[in-house]
């Protein structure tokens, strides 16, 4: 346990009251549930980039990772690579057509209303089935942030694990069920500076304590060669083609994750999506490579004294600085949490909101009364994940992991699919979204040969296969999905 601090406390207390003012400024703000779901479509590229960047990495970029490096060395650096590679792909490829199509497609505000009025699908069965999944994944996504909160809430300050499960909930509810996507995305675009900031600080400073980098990577050669070698794990055993593809393939799962692609559709125009797209992909290889030498340093710097690997940048954080300073680096992991744990909070409301109760049961509700189903909403949704968290043998990279494959595999190769290839069908969206979220489901509970195989690859593979084959036995979209298709595509090309 890190010693507590009077310094470390009220850092807190300073960095949640001035979160807290931000979703007040934002509640101000909020009239009608475009406002509440998407902030009325007017985030400019730093916010629409840092909060993207904030809400995909959450604790896990602070806990996860470096906990991973920490534990087997640079061979830990496979997922990072995929992560920064999918990035890049999916503001080139997703924000663009996500941003001009779910306007044209009847302004849509969730990717299940989106699939709806793209396929112009009658039955509101798409619609239902994309929500019930969007529910399920965010239980254990939401979870995983609400186990980085407990985590750092009781190695800082020693407070039972459970009761800092609490604490972290009760904070992002908040602010979160106030002040919509714009308190969310403006508290991202804060927190995704202070994790990048404490990132770069934490290793650099180690560093200079040991001597420099040379010094510092020199000791951890003589400690262990393995942990410097891409291919290998610290023991020396050799990576296998699964191991490898299975880190990789992580940069999949950016095409399907509705908190992120919800930044797409909010930018204010498409033409600042370059803009946005250079300081989402440079933030990310900054706070990649960042995590990954906290991991590195950190088995130099600490020894092999720690239990938990998930906790290294908070034991160096309270090792290396003033407990005033280190308040402020540890608020950079409750940045994280909440970013990400906001985000997946405001998308699981919308989905009951707008996807289950005005599409079922109240089709002519007010906007006012959409707003209060969703804050309530917002509510329920963060009971039942606590409820989840409150088991302190989860990692954070576990839960993360079952959620970021079950929304890639479920949603990617579909949207995908919807915004590049025409002759997509509505029952072949349904087929997509059905295959890919059971495979990840059943292959995750599966061991053994090919099922060592991260579920998100072949579940993101089964769930192009029965899109493509399930549209191309339906009939042809109609006409006017053509056209619509059609202008879509001309609208982005002229940029």
């Amino acid at each position: 346990m890190i010693e507590t601090s009077t310094a470390v406390g009220w850092t807190f207390v300073v960095y949640l009251t001035v979160i807290m003012g931000i979703g007040w400024v934002a509640y101000q703000r909020t009239q009608n549930l475009s406002d509440y779901i998407l902030g009325g479509r007017r985030l400019g590229p730093w916010s629409s980039a840092l909060s993207a960047g904030a809400s995909d990495m959450s604790g896990w970029l602070l806990l996860g990772l470096p906990g991973a490096a920490f534990a087997v060395g640079l061979s830990a650096g496979w997922i990072a690579l995929g992560l920064l590679v999918g990035t890049w792909l999916n503001w080139l490829l997703m924000a663009p057509r996500l941003r001009v199509y779910t306007f044209k497609a009847n302004d849509s505000l969730t990717l299940p209303e989106f699939l709806e009025q793209r396929f112009r699908d009658k039955t509101n069965m798409l619609r239902v089935v994309s929500a019930l999944f969007i529910l399920l994944f965010f239980l254990f996504y939401t979870s995983s942030g609400l186990v980085a909160g407990g985590k750092l809430f009781e190695t800082v300050f020693g407070v039972d694990y459970q009761y800092a499960v609490i604490l972290g909930t009760l904070a992002v509810v908040s602010y979160t069920m106030f002040g919509g996507f714009l308190a969310v995305s403006w508290t991202d675009l804060l927190q995704g500076l202070m994790m990048a900031a404490a990132l770069a600080l934490v290793p650099l400073w180690a560093m200079g304590e040991l001597g420099g980098i040379n010094a510092t990577f020199t000791s951890l050669e003589e400690l262990n060669p393995h942990l410097l070698t891409w291919f290998s794990d610290n023991t020396g055993a050799s990576l296998t083609i699964i191991g490898i593809l299975s880190s990789v393939a992580w940069g999949l799962g950016y095409f399907g994750q509705p908190h992120i692609l919800a930044r797409f559709a909010a930018i204010d125009s498409a033409k600042q999506i370059p803009a946005a797209r250079r300081i989402a992909v440079s933030w990310t290889a900054l706070t990649l490579f960042c995590a990954m030498l906290i991991g590195l340093v950190g088995i130099v710097y600490l020894g092999d004294g720690l239990g938990d690997g998930e906790t290294v940048f908070m034991v160096m954080v309270n090792a290396l600085f003033h407990p005033v300073i280190a308040g402020i680096l540890l608020a950079a992991i409750l940045a994280a949490v909440m970013s990400t744990a906001d985000s997946q909070l405001l998308v699981s409301s919308s989905a009951l909101t707008e996807d289950f109760y005005k599409s079922i049961f109240r089709k002519d509700a007010t906007q006012e009364e959409l707003v209060r189903i969703g804050r309530i909403a917002v509510i329920l949704i963060a009971l039942a994940a606590m409820l989840l968290a409150f088991d302190d043998d989860s990692t954070v990279l576990d839960l993360v992991s079952y959620a970021w494959a079950g929304f890639g595999a479920t949603f990617g190769p579909v949207l995908l699919l919807s915004l590049f290839w025409r002759r997509s069908t509505a029952l072949g969206a349904m087929a997509g979204i059905v295959v890919g979220g059971v495979t990840v489901v059943v292959w995750a509970n599966m061991s053994g040969g090919i099922f060592e195989l991260y579920e998100i690859l072949p579940g993101f593979v089964l769930a192009g296969l029965a899109m493509i084959g399930m549209s191309l036995i339906s009939p042809e979209p109609e006409q006017e999905i053509l056209d619509e298709f059609d202008a879509v595509q001309q609208e982005v090309k002229q940029g």
